[in-house]
């Protein structure tokens, strides 16, 4: 179990948001996250700036925690999943050679499995990509669910060996978005329910009961 031996006044966790409609008055409650910026380029240069200095300090955290909203034209509105995977949607090399989602001379695959899990959340694949999906456009992705930050975050995580669990809650996907209200009108709910799993998370590692496989997939 990799947080069974805790370093005294070492940070277990790194909480990581995106933006601040998502931080809502239960989760504010509860944590204090790195507000990292939408999009995966503000994502990677946020995280690895953060993991960076405390790398300096000997005060890496045991685990990151990104979370936030997600779109999905599958699952349940207002739901709240925990990533299985996740990959880069709008990286496309194909015309040298290389398999679509994959990043050239890097030793990745398209899709990157992520653990450790939170019992009772269930799992869903998630898409990373520096679009608002919408529509149509659904169609177009292999994934359950979409966000613009998590792939980059963990990438910043994998550089400094630190493993990385992705909470999202759905906030839009089941009719074409129109405005930014269609965004944010149940950030609301998903706070509530994001910090329930904040609660689950802790729990969970002060028992001893994260695990890296063996969850149901939605």
């Amino acid at each position: 179990m990799p947080f069974a031996n805790r370093r005294p006044g070492v940070a277990d966790l790194l909480y990581v948001m995106a933006a601040e409609p998502e931080y809502g008055p239960e989760l504010r409650s509860r944590i204090s996250p790195l507000i990292c910026g939408i999009g995966p380029v503000e994502a990677a240069a946020s995280v690895t700036e953060r993991l960076t200095r405390l790398a300096i300090e000997d005060k890496l955290p045991l685990l990151v925690v990104s979370l936030g909203s997600a779109g999905s034209s599958e699952l349940e509105q207002c739901g709240l999943y925990q990533a299985s995977s996740v990959s880069w949607r709008d990286v496309d090399a194909t015309a040298l050679g290389f398999e679509l989602g994959t990043v050239p001379n890097v030793d990745l695959p398209a899709v990157i499995p992520l653990g450790p899990f939170i019992p009772g959340i269930p799992l869903a694949t998630l898409s990373t990509g520096a679009d608002v999906v919408s529509g149509a456009v659904y169609d177009l992705i292999d994934a359950d669910m979409v966000d613009m930050e998590t792939y980059a975050v963990l990438r910043a995580c994998q550089r400094f060996g630190v493993p990385l669990i992705s909470l999202r809650g759905i906030s839009d996907g089941d009719r074409e978005l129109g405005s930014l209200a269609d965004w944010t009108q149940y950030l609301g709910i998903i706070d509530v329910k994001l910090a329930d799993a904040v609660d689950r998370l802790e729990a969970a590692i002060a028992e001893g009961n994260l695990t890296w496989g063996d969850l149901p997939e939605v």
